[in-house]
């Protein structure tokens, strides 16, 4: 299979990929944003009504002034005595963890001039210096997994079933880990159900951060600095997991163009024996490509990882 012919189907299975997505999320929540408009406006229309003494334009300008303030993190139904600050140490602590963690929550970001400077110049060193240690955090946790696979093949177990246990271990513990456990607190701490703790853990970690769930809002000034922690490892589970996924499919691309390979070299064989020339030369190219792809598997081995990747997922 030639490199034009693969790329373009890979980009085909990636439009079409990212189309259903599109089509989902439309059926999914546009009509929950249909109904939510109406009812705000319905609310909007209702409170000119009760309010006889306050014009249209003046209720526009207070929710103008009430969104500018939640949009910059101020919740405006607290109280003005209120001594939350969204810059105390235990905050901006949090705040720089999204920023060198690219996970980028949007509803706080610094809004003076010598802040937004800062931000720039310290996401410039402090993103790399992040993938640097999520490399050496994922190291651990995989030499962890390793040691396990070690004392079950010094136990008589065949190599494909350590393979298989070890991955499983790594899977179940993350998800408990990461994934299952944190929701918890969150439903405690933050009054969220526990759907709404998984999702916020899959966004965070992943770093999509759409900043729609963000723990310890207005509350709790060291809680924050405490799931600042649980950021730092979770995403070095999470860049390994999604590694693994990677090598998968890269390695399922390759057995496939494997099977082409031979189906060709199969017919040129048969075209020379039947005394014809082949219809589909094979080029020492595609020989190479063959013997390639036959060193790879489709069952990927977290033991045989290369460790010096486990971020690369989060760039």
């Amino acid at each position: 299979m030639s490199q034009v012919v693969s790329t373009s189907l890979m980009l085909t299975g990636y439009l079409s990929f990212l189309l259903v997505g599109a089509a989902v999320f439309q059926a999914l929540e546009q009509n929950y944003e249909k109904e939510l408009k109406t009812d705000t406006f319905r609310q909007k229309l209702m409170f000119l009504e009760n309010y006889t003494c306050l014009t249209k334009e003046a209720v526009e300008k207070f929710v103008e002034v009430m969104t500018e303030a939640f949009k910059n993190g101020v919740n405006p139904i607290e109280n003005k005595t209120s001594n939350y600050s969204n810059w105390d140490f235990s905050s901006s602590f949090f705040f720089v963890e999204t920023v060198v963690t690219t996970i980028g929550y949007g509803y706080l970001a610094p809004r003076t001039a010598g802040g937004q400077i800062f931000c720039v110049f310290f996401a410039m060193f402090g993103i790399p210096l992040n993938l640097i240690v999520l490399n050496h955090v994922g190291k651990t946790l995989s030499s962890c997994t390793d040691r396990l696979g070690k004392r079950l093949y010094s136990r008589g177990m065949q190599k494909k079933t350590v393979k298989i246990l070890t991955i499983i271990f790594f899977v179940v513990i993350g998800v408990v880990l990461f994934l299952a456990l944190p929701p918890l607190m969150f439903c405690l701490m933050e009054d969220w159900s526990y759907r709404e703790g998984v999702y916020y853990a899959f966004i965070t970690l992943s770093t999509i951060g759409f900043g729609d769930y963000v723990v310890g809002v207005n509350h709790k000034p060291y809680y924050r600095a405490l799931v600042a922690f649980w950021i730092l490892f979770g995403m070095a589970w999470l860049a390994l997991l999604f590694n693994l996924l990677t090598t998968f499919y890269e390695d399922t691309e390759k057995k496939i163009s494997k099977v082409h390979q031979k189906r060709k070299a199969a017919k040129a064989k048969k075209n020379t024996a039947n005394g014809s020339q082949p219809t589909t030369p094979v080029s020492e190219e595609e020989v190479a490509m063959e013997t390639e792809g036959t060193a790879q598997q489709a069952t990927v081995s977290f033991l045989e990882l290369d460790n010096s990747r486990p971020n690369s997922q989060l760039a």
